[in-house]
Parts: structure tokens; C-alpha cells; sequence
């Protein structure tokens, strides 16, 4: 499941959190960002870590991390920013930006 965030849950799912998680950042007006919602289900049902972060919602978080662009995916580890994907992307994209 791809737990909705706000700034606590970033903070501590994200920063603070050891290992890696996805940041998807979007937006509900966005059509692309609607299309990939079930794939990041999906792959958060495989024991993916996944937060989703509105943009309109959480807009300091967005500028923090230079979103000017959306969906926008970056995979955090250790709470730091390891690999971004920007645009509607293949599930098997997604996927690999898991791998090392």
C-alpha cells in the first residue's frame, strides 16, 4: 500500500528511515500521475516502501527537492536522494530504480 504523506510522515518514512523508499511526488489534477497510482500500488504491495507526496499539499516539500515536474519519483536511502525519474514510466522501470 502507498501511504499518503504529509511533512511528519516524509520526516520520519523517509529521512529517518533506513533503507530505501520511493517518494512518488504528484498532484490530483494530473492525469499522468492518476495513470501511474496502481502501478506504485502494486509495486508497493511487493514490500516496496512508498510514500506519495501532493504537491499542492505539501508545496515546501516540493520546492526542498526542486520538483518542477510531475509525477516525479525519487528513491531515498538511508534518507538521503539516490535516483530520480521524472514522467509516466513503465512498471519495470519503477522497479529497477530499487536495484543497486
Amino acid at each position: 500500500m502507498v501511504i499518503e504523506g504529509n511533512k511528519e510522515i516524509f520526516e520520519k518514512e523517509v529521512l529517518n528511515f533506513e533503507g530505501k523508499v520511493l517518494v512518488d511526488f504528484n498532484a490530483t489534477w494530473c492525469g499522468p500521475c492518476r495513470m501511474l497510482k496502481p502501478v506504485l500500488d502494486q509495486i508497493a504491495n511487493d514490500n516496496k516502501k512508498i510514500i506519495a507526496i501532493d504537491v499542492d499539499e505539501n508545496r515546501n516539500i516540493a520546492i526542498d527537492y526542486n520538483i518542477s515536474s510531475i509525477p516525479c519519483l525519487i528513491l531515498f536511502e538511508n534518507g538521503k536522494e539516490i535516483k530520480r525519474s521524472i514522467g509516466l514510466v513503465p512498471k519495470n522501470e519503477i522497479e529497477s530504480l530499487f536495484e543497486d
